[in-house]
């Protein structure tokens, strides 16, 4: 009874995202579901910041969405948890940790834009994480609006197989509602009561055969999904809409087919018809069960998302809230959590009570006693949880899959203009970057610097702006620079030893290590001790005191990757050995090892989409060029030239305002980071001259 009631419960879950391109409406989309399915008794409109979902003064004030929110609602019996996520490529880990947990998702569209760079980006991270998805083509009512282009769009750049359900009914020029393809009816759609009712009619004359063409691409799709249906259909046998929507359902979960609707939320048009597309197409829990984890041994095995079986969940995402503070949020996958329950955070090998849990409606909280399989909740108090780890009965020691967590690529030096201020401007970034993994923060200990690192300039300018707002802090930075790296380039092998003697105990540490170069990993350390050269107990001390030299950097100060480092041997003295003396000796063996090893500095390269008129292009291409870019391809997006290119994140420091120049206000672009290359050597040289510059220099001039 309790397995099918837990069933059942799963079933009526929905726990979607809503993902889209800067600016395609999905803040907007959400305010209007919100609406419909009765949370809120008005419209929030992102333009007069007054929207539900982006809440964050710094949200409200540029009109952007930066941190992914999370809410909950109803439709026909199904609760649906949404998180709105942001489209700008500096917040992508919020778009990265969301998908990680949910179900399916909502991909949103400009009708008249279609498929921009970031809405190629977000399709990835979907594809990463196996999320099936949904289409919705967003404002249909703007000025050269084109669902059959935007469809075209989303077949050859995406690489979908779109199934439209919508055809887009215009009077004069006006969006007025749309052909419900599968009903076989027009639905218009009004502004009285903000569109909260709508009528439904007989398609127009003029769309019956597009309409009955549809229907047909519709069927025979389908039938290529489904056995039974293709013998049905082939028989002409007249299926029901509730067995056509099963094998639409069936498509969508497998990735065969994506759904594609048509409307305008600011208008208040066809959000209703979504709201259905979301209960009737996407995955509920049981639907993508079962989840994969590890157990402690590095063994792999399923729960099923019953609420019968042991609590886990992973938690996404941290924030810091000024009323109840420390807040956790997490997917539960299995099992129930209840409040006094005692979990165990497997990342951490620690015991966790659960204090208060509460179900969260953008920055407003509703709390509850437990969560069920399924749910996505937030929890108050837990001590030391970062982003990624997993929580579960202490009975059990597992692991989900970890949330990648994008490196920074842009990195500027912040000091206080008090100098008093300095302690407490460091615990406040240090704060910020449990919230935010791809925020770095720390300290130059050559320089005195303190280095803020992040995933463009608009990350660093809102954070900063934070600091500001949030806590009083007022400061001075230097202009960004790109977040360099070290690495090596031959394998060597060295010795590390550290003997202090000064009367009474003394300090005994020594370690050979051989450092290697290696490809598709920031670091590997391997303990090839035999016959007991170093005791067991300072072997982690030996791996501490290299990952902490490898964060400081040997060459320039840049974080040291790509690196195998594998202990060899060593020798230890029975009363002066301690964990600090290997801990340094490990230190003195990588960087000397490094010295000798060819190390060479590396500057991240970026994946840059240029859109830019006909007339611009050639001009255009040769600035790439200019800034050591390397074009990858040329394409058409609607009516502008669409160029994808790689460029050094240092040559596009002000981009945006040179390109706007060239293109007489017309071209935009969007980049995301690509890979680590070694940098020229005149940039080497530079990157030299510049490191013996003081704070004082870099901050004050």
């Amino acid at each position: 009874m309790v397995i099918q009631e837990s069933i059942i419960m799963n079933s009526l879950l929905r726990n979607v995202g809503i993902m889209a391109h800067i600016d395609a409406g999905k803040t907007t989309t959400t305010e209007r579901i919100l609406f419909y399915t009765g949370v809120n008794n008005r419209i929030g409109e992102v333009d007069n910041g007054a929207a539900t979902m982006d809440w964050m003064e710094e949200e409200k004030e540029r009109g952007i969405t930066i941190t992914a929110a999370s809410t909950t609602c109803s439709w026909k019996g199904h609760r649906i948890n949404i998180i709105d996520t942001p489209g700008h490529i500096d917040f992508t880990i919020e778009v990265g940790r969301s998908l990680r947990v949910l179900d399916g998702a909502i991909a949103l569209f400009s009708a008249v834009e279609g498929v921009e760079p970031q809405s190629e980006t977000v399709w990835r991270q979907a594809d990463r994480y196996g999320v099936p998805r949904i289409a919705f083509v967003n404002k249909m009512d703007r000025p050269g609006a084109n669902l059959s282009n935007c469809v075209k769009m989303i077949r050859d750049m995406l690489k979908a197989n779109p199934l439209e359900l919508h055809i887009p009914i215009f009077i004069n020029v006006d969006f007025v509602g749309v052909v419900d393809v599968l009903k076989s009816k027009a639905l218009y759609f009004n502004n009285d009561r903000n569109g909260l009712e709508y009528s439904v009619g007989e398609i127009p004359e003029e769309l019956a055969k597009e309409a009955h063409n549809a229907r047909i691409s519709i069927m025979e799709s389908l039938a290529e999904l489904d056995d039974d249906f293709m013998e049905s259909y082939l028989e002409g046998i007249d299926i029901e809409e509730k067995e056509i929507k099963r094998v639409i359902r069936k498509g969508t979960l497998n990735g065969k087919i994506l759904p594609v609707l048509c409307g305008s939320a600011f208008k208040n048009k066809c959000v209703q018809p979504l709201l259905d597309a979301i209960v009737d197409f996407l995955p509920s829990p049981i639907d993508v069960s079962p989840y994969k984890y590890w157990t402690e041994e590095g063994k792999e095995s399923l729960f099923q998302g019953r609420k019968d079986e042991p609590f886990s969940g992973l938690v996404f995402k941290i924030m810091n809230d000024p009323y109840v503070g420390h807040l956790s949020y997490i997917r539960v996958y299995s099992g129930e959590l209840k409040t006094g329950d005692i979990v165990l955070n497997c990342s951490k090998s620690k015991n966790e009570r659960i204090g208060r849990i509460l179900l969260l409606h953008a920055n407003k909280r509703e709390e509850i006693k437990r969560a069920e399989a399924g749910d996505i909740c937030a929890i108050v108090g837990l001590k030391g949880v970062s982003t990624g780890d997993t929580l579960c009965n202490p009975d059990l020691n597992i692991a989900f899959e970890a949330i990648e967590i994008p490196s920074p690529v842009v990195s500027c030096a912040i000091a206080p203009r008090r100098k008093d201020d300095l302690k407490k401007m460091w615990l406040v970034f240090n704060k910020y970057t449990v919230e935010d993994p791809s925020l770095n923060v720390r300290l130059d200990n050559e320089t005195g610097e303190v280095i803020l690192s992040g995933m463009g300039e608009l990350h660093l300018e809102i954070i900063m702006d934070r600091a500001k707002r949030e806590h009083n802090l007022d400061m001075i930075s230097s202009a960004p620079q790109v977040a360099y790296r070290e690495t090596i380039t031959k394998t060597v092998t060295s010795v590390g030893k550290y003997i202090k003697q000064s009367g009474g105990h003394g300090q005994y540490g020594h370690v050979v290590l051989r450092v290697s170069p290696v490809e598709g990993t920031e670091f590997v350390f391997e303990n090839k001790i035999v016959g007991g050269a170093i005791p067991r107990e300072f072997i982690s001390s030996v791996e501490s005191g290299i990952r902490d030299t490898m964060e400081k950097g040997v060459v320039l100060g840049y974080p040291l990757v790509n690196v195998k480092v594998e202990l060899l041997d060593g020798s230890y003295h029975e009363v002066d050995s301690s964990e600090m003396a290997f801990k340094l000796a490990a230190s003195m063996g990588l960087k000397d090892a490094v010295k000798k090893a060819n190390p060479v500095i590396l500057e991240p390269i970026m994946k840059v989409d240029i859109s830019v008129p006909n007339e611009s292009l050639g001009a255009v291409i040769g600035d790439v060029s200019s800034r050591r870019g390397r074009i990858a391809d040329i394409g058409e997006r609607n009516e502008f030239k669409s160029i994808v290119s790689y460029i050094p994140l240092e040559e596009m420091f002000g981009y945006t305002t040179h390109l706007r120049s060239a293109t007489q206000g017309r071209g935009y672009f969007s980049m995301e980071f690509f890979h680590y290359t070694p940098v020229p050597k005149y940039i080497y040289d530079n990157l030299i001259k510049n490191r013996e510059k003081t704070v004082t220099e870099v901050l004050y001039g």
